[in-house]
């Protein structure tokens, strides 16, 4: 791609030459997040070619019911920083955790970006939305946060749900839940939302979306609950680096076991991996260096719909696994428990019953 002269570029692109990103940088960002998105290489000049054209959007994050985990998935990006994404990339115009305004002041912010961009802004929601009493458990400068988000959301033109609260109301809405809390897509339907569960969120999965916008001027394509196909369309147990030993009957009995300290597949102490869509394996936590079942500890399932409720006790394993060659589409994810094979259980007692247990191991389960 030639280069063009600097007046030609977006808001965007100027605004990182000035901070000194050079083209190797910004080239590296974009082949990074065509990674993130499922495309080729060759995808790279096409994000780069729209990032350098588009303006900045505007950006709205509501903070809801929640622990504001999200929040600091957001502040611990490295590719780009926080600093750059917020700075360089959009316009956060509102944001209660890292805006400078407070206050009245804050909530004109959110009142002035409805009003002046409606129908262009971007809206991001952490956190769930109780329905209970009219709403009064979570509110906000004096409004309820169900009618924050049908008029934030219902004036936006696309709503980015962030973490398990936000898509299906996660912890609040675990049984009992006290308050009738739900997610955006219950509290607000019919909106352009895209959902990114997880407990938090993984951050380059909220940068790939909002590029994905910018360069292709949709949000990307999902599964019947509104999650993005690139960073929910294939298990976790399909892309683990302890799948073999799953295949090969090595399961981990405790924790610190010879098992354990080797590697070993971790379904036997609740990893719930093989129910579980995300591309954590891949993309992983902390700049890419590890993520939970790497570092010694099963998955807990927490982009699974109602996790909380269908995943604990998170130390007890699955009742049901689909195995060996059954899969499942991540759209008939969230049918149930009861709905999964249990072939896997079958071969996994095969499997150990003509391997037989390490000798430190020959104990009653």
């Amino acid at each position: 791609m030639g280069k063009k002269p600097e007046r030609e570029y977006g808001e965007i692109y100027r605004t990182l030459l000035n901070r000194g990103v050079t083209r190797r940088d910004f080239m590296k960002f974009c082949t990074a997040t065509a990674a993130t998105l499922g495309l080729s290489a060759t995808y790279a000049d096409k994000i780069a070619e729209a990032v350098q054209k588009a303006k900045k959007p505007p950006v709205v994050w509501l903070e809801m019911q929640a622990c504001t985990g999200d929040t600091e998935s957001l502040l611990r990006a490295s590719k780009p920083t926080a600093a750059e994404l917020i700075l360089d990339i959009i316009s956060y115009d509102y944001h209660e955790t890292v805006m400078a305004p407070a206050g009245h002041q804050a909530e004109k912010s959110l009142a002035d970006v409805v009003k002046n961009h409606k129908g262009k802004y971007i809206a991001i929601v952490e956190g769930s939305i109780p329905l209970k009493d009219g709403g009064i458990y979570c509110t906000i400068g004096g409004k309820s946060a169900l009618a924050i988000a049908k008029e934030v959301c219902g004036n936006a033109m696309a709503t980015i749900a962030v973490g398990n609260c936000a898509w299906d109301g996660g912890w609040p809405a675990a049984q009992p839940n006290p308050t009738g809390a739900v997610g955006v897509k219950d509290a607000v339907p019919g909106i352009a939302l895209v959902n990114l569960p997880g407990c938090p969120m993984n951050v380059e999965n909220l940068v790939a979306t909002i590029v994905h916008f910018l360069t292709f001027g949709s949000l990307p394509v999902t599964d019947t609950m509104g999650r993005p196909l690139f960073a929910y369309g294939k298990r976790i147990h399909d892309n683990c680096e302890r799948r073999g030993h799953f295949d090969a009957g090595q399961y981990v009995k405790a924790w610190g076991d010879h098992g354990h300290r080797q590697g070993w597949c971790l379904y036997e102490m609740g990893c719930k991996g093989p129910e579980t869509y995300h591309n954590c394996p891949t993309v992983r936590w902390n700049e890419g260096v590890n993520w939970p079942v790497g570092s010694g500890h099963g998955c807990i399932g927490c982009a699974a719909p109602n996790f909380w409720d269908t995943m604990t006790p998170f130390y007890r394993r699955l009742p049901k696994v689909p195995g060996f060659g059954i899969e499942s589409t991540a759209d008939k994810v969230g049918v149930g428990l009861a709905a999964a094979t249990a072939a896997g259980l079958v071969a996994h007692g095969v499997v150990r019953a003509v391997k037989g247990k390490p000798k430190e191991e020959k104990t009653e389960e």
